[in-house]
């Protein structure tokens, strides 16, 4: 009883060490934000520029409080950001966490089908070149493997457009879902901003398909970013795995080597890949903006795209900082599920 009070009082420590972690981190990547964007001078004159006249600017530049020292202005953005307040941006006047309700679902949407593609493809072609280890078959899934992951995905995403745009004109490649769909779904009580949910919720099986074929482009020029990373990942684990004393064991007493693969090899093969999620969610993200732009996916990253192209540096910094907000709580949230499943963490 008492070894089970002392492991539950480190798993707690280890949660608690791993929570308080997501400030500092937060704050460096808040501070290196924020650097960056003063580089180009006050944002104000940045985004409207030429647009005001000087007096104007100066009145604008003044109210905003950007004439003060850059330390007073470091300061109190620390303030807002560690109270929820991102701001709001130049252009709209929207404040920068109600971004997140209107697009943020749109993003964790293409998110989740690229964490589906990249598990579909990934784990199963990672089980194969295994199983076929310096062979052919295996030297090509690592060809395959590095590719995925070296290709920048604005890249694949214009190739995939050429070919079911072009060449073979079966697939959409621009938006999340038809006009009529994207109607339906706004005039319904209560959407979710996840499209495909919200098709499901309104029953058409019609809609259904249509948001899905809308996803299969960008979850695919996406999930393959990822998919790479999945498969070298399993196929290093399994070959490991399938070399230890108790796989050697099994296979003497006949066990098929199917089933050596999926029952005994596979599932200490996957841990690893939780571990890497939390940090392929800011790759994800950071995808998602080039994803996003080439088929028009209306989520953050298409909008932080646009903020740039508007100049409007307050946005693109505000953004910025709530992604970062974003991938350090994912991390933790991973750290914490590894630590419950892994009996091998130590704590």
């Amino acid at each position: 009883m008492a070894t089970k009070t002392k492991g539950g009082s480190s798993l707690l420590r280890y949660l608690g060490v791993r929570f308080l972690l997501i400030f500092p981190t937060v704050l460096i990547l808040v501070t290196m934000v924020f650097l960056v964007m003063r580089t180009i001078g006050d944002p104000i004159t940045a985004a409207l520029g030429g647009k005001l006249s000087n007096a104007e600017l100066a009145i604008r530049i003044s109210a905003a409080g950007y004439d003060r020292p850059i330390f007073i202005q470091y300061f109190e953005y620390l303030g807002q950001v560690f109270t929820g307040d991102f701001g709001s941006t130049l252009t709209t006047n929207k404040p920068i966490t109600g971004l997140l309700a209107t697009y943020g679902m749109a993003t964790l949407e293409l998110v989740i089908y690229a964490l589906i593609v990249a598990f579909l493809v990934g784990i199963p072609l990672g089980m194969l070149a295994a199983k076929r280890r310096d062979t052919g078959v295996d030297a090509g899934l690592r060809l395959f493997a590095i590719m995925a992951y070296a290709t920048p995905v604005f890249f694949v995403g214009l190739l995939l457009k050429l070919v079911f745009a072009v060449a073979w004109p079966i697939l959409p490649v621009n938006g999340r879902a038809s006009i009529n769909t994207e109607l339906a779904i706004t005039l319904m009580d209560n959407p979710t901003g996840i499209y495909l949910v919200d098709a499901i919720r309104l029953g058409s099986g019609e809609m259904i398909l249509d948001v899905l074929s809308h996803a299969i482009l960008p979850g695919l020029a996406l999930g393959l970013l990822t998919a790479g990373i999945f498969l070298r990942l399993v196929r290093t684990n399994m070959i490991g795995t399938l070399n230890t004393d108790y796989v050697e064991a099994a296979r003497s007493r006949g066990v098929k080597e199917s089933r050596l693969v999926t029952h005994h090899a596979l599932r200490p093969a996957l841990i690893p890949i939780i571990t890497v999620i939390g940090m392929q969610i800011a790759v994800l993200l950071g995808g998602a903006v080039l994803t996003e732009t080439t088929f028009e996916w209306k989520g953050l990253g298409f909008q932080l795209a646009q903020y740039l192209n508007a100049r409007d540096y307050v946005a693109v910094q505000g953004i910025v900082a709530l992604l970062a907000v974003i991938v350090a709580l994912t991390n933790f949230l991973v750290d914490v599920f590894v630590a419950l499943v892994d009996p091998r963490v130590k704590f």
